[in-house]
């Protein structure tokens, strides 16, 4: 053989061995090219899986919108005949005291209440007489003295009961104007 048939070869052989090293570099870019194209497809497949649904939820978002709009518009019907009556009882409001004042009967005079006399008590105007005078009691036993905090002056607008002090704890506050709270309560019911 002659060297230029053996260097004939050894190139023939050198760009074999190089064919086969872009072939299989090629093959691998390819492998990956179809594994990314099924990755693909599976994300395509996802993505429109997804776009069914978002249709479904925006048909039944706008069934809901509608079902609303029909009970918001009823009730802005029933808003508006209801605004409607209102406007007119208040036009008819100023004839309804004069009206109300020729139906209502006159009022009966009532006999004079003697103010000294004693009347029966029944159990719990008994009970709260028991208790108010508890209470007077209470009061008149227990001297200003002894309380430096009562010696302050009196709240704005309202002058002290001749004979008593001002009230500073929650028991006083209770008690501080219910016998004359109640004397006018009898009073009127005499």
């Amino acid at each position: 053989m002659s060297l230029i048939a053996i260097g004939m070869n050894v190139l023939l052989a050198g760009l074999l061995v190089a064919a086969m090293a872009v072939g299989l570099r090629l093959n691998k870019r390819l492998k990956a090219l179809r594994d990314s194209h099924e990755g693909f497809e599976i994300a395509v497949r996802e993505l429109n899986t997804a776009a069914v649904r978002a249709e479904q939820g925006l048909a039944d978002l706008r069934a809901a919108t509608d079902e609303a709009t029909d009970m918001l518009s009823d009730r802005i019907e029933k808003g508006r005949l209801l605004a409607a009556k209102l406007e007119k009882l208040i036009s008819a409001a100023p004839e309804l005291p004069r009206a109300m004042a020729a139906e209502r009967p006159t009022p009966r005079a009532m006999p004079p209440v003697d103010p000294v006399a004693p009347r029966p008590q029944d159990g719990a105007e008994q009970r709260l007489s028991n208790l108010l005078a508890m209470a007077r009691s209470r009061l008149a036993a227990q001297e200003p003295a002894s309380h430096p905090a009562l010696e302050r002056e009196p709240l704005v607008g309202r002058a002290p009961l001749p004979g008593r002090r001002i009230a500073t704890t929650p028991d006083d506050d209770l008690f501080e104007d219910a016998p004359g709270a109640f004397d006018r309560f009898a009073g009127a019911r005499r």
